[in-house]
């Protein structure tokens, strides 16, 4: 059964790669309306995940928002986001005095779902036409693959097992270790300057990844449920593989900014 659900689980993620590098390649509306679509599945399975908690997180105005940075990320008008952010979040309190429904819990969740869903992923867009665009997925996927198979091999002091029982130290010290080198390897064979701040980034990046994993789960574990969705066979659904990316797109783009 493991054996199964490995195959499946490798299957995919090939696949999964093929699609990214052929989207992150061609760029432009192709890969915004990739994002949009991935935000929109991610914020459809969030907004699931409050209905088993019984937690109305608002589901269909959720919606609004993701699809109106895809329409800013279009024309390029990036100024827009924190206005359309503004005028977000005032609608939904406005919506909690008007609604007798409506309670602070639901304003919390239809805000947490929207930001770290919607706003954390769209960064991305702002590293369009960059190599350094890859890291995002570099550092995520290869801290992924490697804490879990370090784990597999040499794992014995847990993580935090209140939150995720299967991870381990070693796991995780594996993962900054496959971050660091892919990413040192990316940039060589592309001959990318600035080797030393990006190797720093591939650290810190590999950290809050794994801080990013853990707090998908701590979202699951207080709702109640196993995994976000079903829609990616042996890895669970868009949120459950793309957690690590949407938790380090905004920290990986500032630093870029910042630093490089």
């Amino acid at each position: 059964m493991g054996g199964v659900k490995m195959k499946k689980r490798i299957i995919s993620a090939v696949i999964g790669v093929i699609l990214l590098l052929g989207i992150v390649s061609i760029g432009g509306l192709l890969l915004k309306a990739s994002i949009l679509l991935v935000t929109l599945i991610g914020l459809y399975e969030f907004n699931n995940a409050t209905k088993v908690a019984d937690i109305n997180s608002l589901n269909f105005f959720t919606y609004i928002l993701p699809i109106n940075l895809f329409i800013i990320s279009i024309f390029e008008k990036y100024t827009y986001i924190q206005k359309f952010i503004i005028i977000y979040t005032l609608a939904l309190m406005i919506m909690m005095v008007v609604s007798k429904k409506i309670k602070p819990t639901n304003i919390a969740f239809a805000l947490l779902g929207t930001i770290y869903v919607s706003v954390f992923l769209f960064h991305i867009n702002f590293l369009e036409g960059s190599p350094l665009i890859w890291l995002v997925f570099i550092i995520a996927w290869a801290t992924d693959t490697f804490a879990y198979f370090f784990g597999l091999l040499f794992g014995k002091r847990k993580l935090c097992p209140r939150l995720s029982p299967k991870k381990t130290i070693e796991g995780a010290i594996g993962g900054v270790i496959g971050s660091f080198l892919l990413t040192l390897i990316y940039l060589k064979i592309f001959n990318i300057p600035n080797l030393i701040l990006l190797s720093v980034l591939s650290i810190l990046g590999s950290i809050l990844s794994q801080i990013g994993d853990l707090a998908a789960s701590k979202i699951k574990r207080t709702v109640g449920i196993k995994d976000f969705g079903n829609i990616m066979p042996g890895h669970g659904g868009v949120l459950d593989r793309f957690d690590s990316i949407i938790f380090i797109s905004p920290f990986i783009y500032y630093y870029i900014e910042i630093f490089i």
